[in-house]
């Protein structure tokens, strides 16, 4: 258990810095330009290397597939209710995506080493990869809706290189492309850069951030879908595979169950839908996460 609390608390050094830094220079520091430094350039780095630092292996497809038929599950369930309860388009649109774009990649992969050991590494990482398109297309179109149409929204998805960033990523890795280990090498560098300029922008939407503006309704929707209905869906279409190894089913459960990934904010500040109340969401989810992560491993006994 201090494993996973010490790898839970070592993430948000950098989100502590991004507070005080914007408490400290105010209007100096510019949100939207990071965030489109993050996402245009820096998140490139991060995608192509994270996706060829370890070969795909066509064989692991069975973890991801399963973790992607549950969101799709969950996101149809969301589309039934959300369209009654939510009439203003933003809030919809949080709604409707903020619980299914989780931490699978710097909270999920460490946390599972530290419950599951390095065995849990390829499936890990492969259910990471189906979430990176589960936030740059279903993600980018949900909150991109927030501010444009349908058709805007579409394009919006085509238009972000992280996307052809990981498809090419793939292709290499599948036909087994050799990269240069000084390409690695910058490419590290990019992915590091990436992921704590993530947080450090969590940080600075996080300082002016008012939780009790935010509509208790949209938080309480967000935080059961989180916490309540996407576990529930994951424990009962886990148990149909019944052949399945319980460490699959752990890393597919723990995962779904990572709290709202930064890459909400990001999305939410780029399309300009209400980013410091989708940090708040982040941030909320982040801290019940630190009790519920807990009640998570002891309902693995039961998968």
């Amino acid at each position: 258990m201090y494993s996973i609390i010490i790898s839970i608390l070592s993430i948000y050094v950098f989100i502590v810095m991004g507070y005080v830094a914007k408490k400290s220079f105010k209007k100096k520091i510019d949100d939207k330009t990071i965030t489109l430094l993050n996402v245009y350039f820096l998140q490139v780095f991060l995608t192509f290397w994270g996706l060829l630092i370890r070969p795909v292996d066509i064989t692991l497809l069975y973890a991801p597939s399963i973790y992607l038929l549950i969101v799709m599950i969950v996101l149809s369930i969301s589309a039934f209710f959300a369209k009654y309860l939510f009439e203003h388009k933003k809030e919809y649109s949080i709604a409707m995506v903020a619980a299914l774009i989780g931490n699978t990649g710097n909270l999920g992969i460490p946390l599972n080493i530290a419950i599951f050991g390095e065995e849990s590494i390829p499936y890990t990482t492969i259910v990471n990869l189906v979430n990176v398109f589960v936030v740059y297309t279903i993600g980018v179109f949900y909150y991109s809706r927030g501010s444009f149409d349908t058709q805007t929204s579409l394009k919006n998805i085509i238009k972000l290189p992280i996307l052809w960033a990981a498809i090419l990523a793939i292709c290499l890795s599948v036909f087994e492309v050799s990269i240069h280990p000084s390409i690695m090498k910058v490419l590290m560098m990019g992915a590091y850069a990436s992921m704590t300029m993530q947080l450090f922008l969590f940080g600075i939407y996080l300082y002016g951030t008012k939780i009790k503006e935010i509509s208790k309704k949209l938080l309480v929707w967000v935080v059961a879908f989180k916490f309540v209905l996407l576990p529930v869906v994951a424990f009962v279409v886990l148990h149909f595979f019944i052949d399945l190894s319980p460490l699959i089913k752990g890393v597919i459960f723990i995962e779904l169950l990572m709290p709202l990934a930064v890459a909400n904010v990001n999305l939410a500040s780029l399309y300009d839908c209400k980013p410091r109340v989708v940090t708040a969401l982040v941030f909320i989810s982040s801290f019940l996460f630190l009790g519920i992560i807990f009640v998570g491993v002891k309902l693995l006994e039961y998968l």
